[in-house]
């Protein structure tokens, strides 16, 4: 398959694993679609909570337009983040469940942060009055959920800091300001808030027209992680031309997502100190751009540092399949001089 032009690369030091580390296949339940995965290292393991889509297949959807019956949030745990991974037997939650707040639709692209020994949730929420992003606390064995806080409509792509700064809870955060903006140009904002309830001092972090490959939109994905030089930062990048046409299950799928690479403040995260200029994730693999529902997507929402100084980076592939690539924490620094 030729190229999305104008071709984007991945950096060399990002080395992807060969084949992606889940699939529909390995779920103990129906799956359609398994990707954006969020990872922590916690007690002894790995973490990793999931989105599913379920219900159809690529012919039922291009030969018969059968749509998704549902989109579920699962859990697994590996020993060492990479394969062997054990999955609860049933999902945290569901969009069908009959028991679920009839205003919610769904929840979907989670994220995952240790905050003094908890483990927090962010969650994109679809609802009957807008999209609202959900922070939720996730009990001891993982089994269920508490909602702490519900921003209004419409706000996504949530992801904690895994400590306080300066007494205070952070978040990054993409409203969609359609309106003010016009189209897509949604950009990465940053929020504070003392209880994880109650959430302001918002500020414009990123814009798009800061990101050179970017002619659509960005937004953050995995929770940042801190270094001695500062908060490691993914963010995804958006190019769109209207002439790609198919690129996938859809009939038309127009977007490349990216993933990009910046670096924030230790004391005051808002401030940017570096912005790597070119992407430091690329779609290339089968996976990412022959496969899957829809081609030419990479979109990490898990980050974990080890002690190495190995940087695993989650991500999904072209929304099917969840996939690992890894770095040395020194060439992702030294991106960012």
């Amino acid at each position: 398959m030729p190229p999305v032009l104008p071709e984007l690369k991945t950096h060399p030091c990002i080395k992807k694993r060969e084949k992606p580390i889940i699939t529909a296949s390995d779920l103990p339940y129906p799956c359609s679609l398994v990707f954006n995965a969020g990872v922590v290292k916690y007690r002894g393991e790995y973490i990793m909570v999931f989105r599913n889509d379920y219900g159809t297949s690529r012919e039922l959807y291009e030969n018969e337009n059968k749509k998704f019956a549902g989109t579920s949030i699962g859990v697994a745990r590996s020993k060492n983040g990479i394969d062997g991974w054990v999955f609860d037997s049933v999902p945290l939650a569901d969009s069908n469940d009959p028991c679920k707040d009839p205003e919610l639709k769904r929840y979907y692209d989670p994220r995952i942060t240790i905050i003094d020994g908890k483990l927090y949730l962010c969650l994109a929420a679809d609802t009957r009055h807008g999209l609202q992003g959900a922070i939720a606390e996730l009990s001891d064995d993982l089994k269920s959920f508490r909602i702490i806080s519900m921003s209004v409509p419409d706000n996504r792509n949530m992801a904690l800091f895994p400590e306080k700064i300066g007494g205070e809870y952070v978040r990054l955060e993409r409203p969609m300001p359609v309106y003010s903006r016009n189209n897509e140009k949604f950009d990465i904002w940053i929020s504070r808030s003392p209880d994880l309830i109650y959430w302001g001092r918002s500020k414009l972090l990123l814009g798009t027209e800061s990101v050179n490959w970017v002619n659509d939109k960005i937004g953050p994905t995995a929770p940042p992680v801190k270094t001695e030089k500062g908060w490691l930062t993914l963010f995804h990048a958006v190019d769109r031309d209207d002439s790609r046409g198919k690129n996938g299950w859809e009939q038309s799928w127009k977007k490349r997502y990216t993933a990009g690479l910046m670096l924030l403040d230790c004391e005051d995260p808002s401030k940017v100190i570096a912005l790597y200029d070119k992407p430091l994730i690329a779609p290339e693999t089968p996976e990412e751009t022959e496969e899957g529902f829809r081609h030419n997507v990479i979109f990490p929402c898990g980050m974990v540092l080890e002690d190495d100084g190995e940087v695993k980076i989650y991500y999904g592939a072209s929304d099917t399949c969840v996939c690992l690539a890894t770095a040395k924490l020194d060439d992702l620094l030294e991106l960012l001089k």
